[in-house]
């Protein structure tokens, strides 16, 4: 990967989990990273952490307000390759539950990907590339949690369709298993360490995913000219299980 040293990587939700692992790893790689997320002091906790100097720039942007995007791509110089790391879990009943909080997942992870197409792909510099984020909930979904899969399935679809529609501009995207991640937290509270020991014991692997293994794949994804329209799984193999 070093024909990413002194590229300009923007990671869109990096400032934890995997999006935050994937500006570490391009960081190690002499790449110049800016990062985006929503929270002002998740991203001051990430730079700090990052501990980079002036290879490393963050900006507050909501994913899903488009204008708010347009304004931060155009603050910042030309990307060669954009992570877009912005999405989390949401869950609900198809009959119960509000439009809106159903209509968050594809908001995010559809609506806020195409958004970032939108504002980086003009101002791409030749040869560049985006890597989205699917997940492990396209082939295998689970009850309760439709509409996660369903804006997995539309992410990790939007890069094989987008790389034909804005060819030679590539797009791959990641399909991340379960991840310890910060996100977890929040969503399974005490029951986190037993819901990831019985996940690790229906995986071939016998464990979960890192961060840093996910970003290692979104790293493959930007440095090989030749992977376009892929999407990568990195799950340990639970997909088969």
């Amino acid at each position: 990967m070093t024909h990413l040293q002194d590229q300009h990587i923007i990671v869109v939700g990096g400032s934890s989990g995997i999006g935050l692992a994937v500006a570490a790893t391009a960081l190690r790689a002499g790449a110049r990273v800016s990062i985006m997320a929503r929270s002002r002091a998740r991203l001051d906790r990430a730079r700090q952490q990052l501990d980079a100097g002036d290879a490393l720039q963050t900006v507050a942007v909501d994913v899903t307000d488009e204008s708010t995007v347009q304004l931060a791509f155009a603050g910042l110089p030309a990307p060669d390759h954009v992570h877009v790391s912005a999405a989390g879990f949401v869950g609900g009943s198809v009959l119960g539950t509000p439009m809106t909080e159903l209509r968050a997942a594809l908001d995010a992870r559809l609506w806020g990907a195409v958004h970032v197409v939108r504002a980086a792909a003009p101002r791409m510099t030749a040869g560049g590339s985006f890597v989205l984020t699917g997940g492990i909930s396209t082939e295998r979904p689970a009850k309760g949690a439709w509409p996660t899969a369903v804006a997995t399935a539309a992410a990790e679809q939007l890069a094989r369709c987008l790389a034909l529609e804005l060819a030679p501009l590539r797009f791959n995207a990641i399909a991340p298993g379960w991840t310890d991640t910060p996100m977890w937290d929040g969503l399974l509270g005490a029951s986190k360490a037993d819901t990831f020991a019985a996940v690790a014991g229906r995986t071939p692997t016998g464990r979960l995913v890192t961060a840093d293994e996910a970003a290692q794949a979104v790293l493959l994804l930007m440095s090989n000219a030749s992977l376009n329209g892929e999407i990568l799984h990195i799950d340990g193999g639970l997909r088969l299980a």
